[in-house]
């Protein structure tokens, strides 16, 4: 990014851009879909934001890291907990995101609708 790098507000953005795989770059490079944002009424930094299928692999990794072991090691009942998580954070709102999700779990589809609906089963009891 050009501009004020170091600037406080710059500094506390930060974190939250880069978990969300955005971009931060000076307001003047800001395309129409980028998020401006300002600081005591002036343009401080724009923030591009990863398409969602992005956003899905970004979600997948970082369930990854929290794990230590690739999605696709874990046992069953810790595959159903990644799903509830995916699901609460919109990953089956994406398109392919069913099967983004079952190739990462090692798993297939109807495993993963599977693990929906037995959460969506538990929730109305």
């Amino acid at each position: 990014m050009t501009g004020p790098r170091d600037h406080p507000f710059v500094e506390a953005v930060r974190p939250l851009v880069d978990a969300m795989g955005g971009e931060l770059m000076a307001p003047q490079e800001a395309r129409p879909d980028d998020v401006v944002l300002a600081w005591e009424g002036e343009d401080l930094l724009a923030v591009r934001l990863p398409q969602l299928s992005e956003s899905l692999d970004r979600i997948l990794a970082a369930l990854e890291r929290g794990h230590g072991v690739p999605l696709a090691q874990l046992d069953r009942k810790s595959k159903q907990s990644v799903v509830r998580v995916l699901e609460a954070r919109g990953a089956f709102a994406v398109r392919h995101g069913v099967e983004t999700v079952a190739s990462a779990l090692g798993v297939s589809r109807f495993t993963v609708y599977n693990y929906l609906n037995r959460e969506s089963a538990a929730q109305s009891e």
